[in-house]
């Protein structure tokens, strides 16, 4: 299956309600398997009356969206669906509005659903501990307040990345920039012995001591990268910084602000895209699967 989800291939491959009911079906049980309740290999049929399929040997009946966040929803099967495909098909996220607009739904249920899509998206990204060459850098998030720029900034929300070098991305909302605080983000996500690069924060100047190879570029000097021959690697932090400015825009321009509150929801939203970039079949099923 190609990577890429067209729209045409959305509504191609889920037309009606009850595709989105068998797909759910099939993702989450398959159309044949050992039925529960007479623990026989069975086919599954589709009821005529309920989003329901019945077992061919027992007659049992399987739910498909029971304990998902489908169950007793009054929303279209296929607006959910396509709700959860502008997720993975936008760059920039999408935004309560733009779903009350396009699914023609009330504000409120588009709110709730963006809420529960950006959790299952939080919830697949899963924990794998990031090795072999790791930026970090933190950034600061949230609405404008007079005062202080930069580190030290009131009133914005705290925000610690770590990327792998042509890997995988790590985020996490931290409460302050102190040496202890980073070095537990540090040592619980990162393997022991990778090669660390950051800026000149002393805060980072513990990594040494816990066993990473340590380079340091410093941004006060107009210095954004140098090879580091005792570890055979280039330090920099470009590609996190990346990250954040793409966050960054896409909260400026599809959210406006968002609260500390729900910031680890948007967050892992923008991870798991990341993480998964390019690969909107595959972010689509994954979402899906864990419903």
């Amino acid at each position: 299956m190609a990577s890429k989800l067209t729209v045409r291939q959305f509504f191609q491959r889920f037309p009606s309600d009850e595709a989105c009911l068998e797909h759910v079906m099939k993702v989450r049980f398959g159309l044949r398997h050992e039925c529960a309740k007479c623990g026989k290999d069975a086919t599954f049929h589709k009821l005529a009356s309920r989003p329901a399929y019945s077992c061919s040997q027992c007659g049992a009946h399987v739910y498909p969206c029971a304990g998902t966040i489908l169950q007793d929803t009054r929303t279209p099967l296929q607006s959910w669906f396509y709700a959860i495909y502008l997720f993975v098909a936008t760059r920039h996220g999408v935004s309560g509005r733009e779903l009350e607009r396009v699914l023609g739904v009330t504000y409120k249920t588009a709110w709730r659903m963006a809420k529960q899509i950006r959790t299952l998206m939080s919830q697949v990204n899963g924990f794998e501990i990031l090795q072999g060459h790791v930026e970090l850098d933190e950034a600061y998030v949230g609405g404008k307040r007079s005062g202080k720029r930069g580190r030290g900034a009131e009133g914005k929300t705290i925000v610690m990345g770590l990327k792998e070098r042509d890997g995988r991305i790590a985020v996490e909302v931290i409460p302050n920039i102190k040496k202890a605080t980073l070095r537990e983000v540090v040592l619980r996500n990162v393997e022991p012995g990778s090669i660390v690069s950051t800026d000149e924060l002393m805060s980072y100047g513990l990594l040494e001591g816990d066993g990473y190879r340590h380079g340091a570029v410093k941004h006060g000097a107009k210095e954004w990268s140098y090879y580091d021959y005792r570890h055979d690697a280039t330090h920099h932090t470009n590609n996190v910084e990346s990250f954040w400015r793409l966050f960054k825009k896409s909260v400026a321009s599809t959210h406006i602000h968002i609260s500390a509150k729900y910031m680890d929801r948007y967050l892992g939203e923008f991870v798991f895209r990341s993480n998964h970039r390019h690969q909107e079949n595959a972010m689509f099923d994954l979402l899906v699967a864990a419903l």
